[in-house]
């Protein structure tokens, strides 16, 4: 599994809109919106690395509203939620 994050840039007005319309993608596991200098982050889920490209390039980049992004592809993932699990295996 490989995963990203994208941080996206919006026109004005899609600012209602994208948020909505990037979560509906295939391969983005969900979306944000956020303060400071982006206005939405992606986090993409995709099986294989060469899917990335379809996901970014191919759907995010031509969405209506998206100005610019910044795509960060996670070496290594780590989740206190997936931690919580395995440790609580044999718990009743």
């Amino acid at each position: 599994m490989t995963h990203a994050i994208v941080l996206i840039e919006a026109e004005r007005d899609a600012m209602l809109t994208l948020g909505g319309a990037l979560a509906d993608l295939p391969g983005v596991a969900e979306a944000y919106s956020v303060t400071g200098e982006w206005d939405f982050v992606a986090i993409i889920r995709v099986r294989e690395h060469e899917q990335l490209a379809e996901v970014i390039t191919g759907t995010i980049l031509t969405l209506d509203g998206v100005a610019r992004t910044q795509t960060m592809v996670a070496f290594e993932a780590f989740s206190k939620h997936d931690l919580d699990a395995m440790f609580s295996i044999g718990d009743a």
